[in-house]
This record gives structure tokens, sequence and C-alpha cells, in this order.
């Protein structure tokens, strides 16, 4: 079985995943900090490693649950709705994610819209495996 959908959306997160990590490794080149953040903390460092840490954290697992989902017949509308929206989610949690600005609304879609999105992703997961298994 094919999965498009979802091979469409790990690429651009594999591309997305790729920029960040050079985000962070060109400006820690740049700073001469080989590990953490230096002495003083660099704070922009930081910044940037998180980003990429915090995509590492949420998107893989986003993906698994989403391509089990388009294996087993879920609604490619689904699938094009939430994979989209996470597209936006994670574009606007690394345009916010501030060290000094906790409150940037870019941070506040960003992971709360991810958290919603996987919430809902596994919700619908659930109800297609629990559907199967009652067959």
């Amino acid at each position: 079985m094919q999965i498009p959908i979802t091979l469409m959306y790990a690429s651009f997160f594999a591309l997305f995943a790729l920029f960040l990590s050079f985000k962070a490794g060109s400006f820690r080149g740049k700073a001469g900090v080989s590990i953490l953040y230096g002495e003083p903390a660099n704070m922009e460092l930081a910044e940037k490693i998180r980003r990429h840490q915090n995509f590492l954290e949420y998107v893989p697992i986003f993906l698994i649950v989403f391509g089990a989902i388009e294996i087993n017949g879920g609604s490619r509308m689904f699938l094009y709705v939430v994979g989209d929206l996470l597209v936006i989610a994670r574009i606007a949690h690394a345009i916010g994610l501030r060290h000094d600005n906790m409150g940037h609304v870019g941070r506040l879609i960003g992971a709360a819209g991810t958290a919603l999105l996987t919430l809902v992703t596994a919700g619908y997961g659930l109800w297609i495996a629990g559907n199967a298994l009652l067959v």
C-alpha cells in the first residue's frame, strides 16, 4: 500500500527539520560554541537549538499516527487539513519561540496547535482502530 499524503508531509517536515538544524549548526559555528550555549550563555543559540529540538520532539510521533491513519483508510480530507494545519503550527512555533517573550503569538499558535492536532489525530486513529477491531 502506498501512502502518498504521508510521504508528502513527511518530506516537507524532513526539509524543515534540516532547515532548523542548519540554522542552529551554522550559528553554533559562527559563535564558536561546540556544545551547550557558551559562557556566558548565548540565548540566540539556545533558541535555535530549542526550535530544532522541539520540532523533533513532536513531529515524528504525529507522522507515525498520521501514516497509520492513511494506511488504514482514513479520510484524505482529514489528512490534508491536519497536515496543512501542522505545517502552519510548526512554522508559527519556529517564528514565535523566543527566550525573552514567552507569550509570543507564534509560540502560542505553534504549541497549542501542535498539541491540539496531535490529540485530534490520535483520537481519530483510535476511532479507526476501534472500528477495525470490532469487525
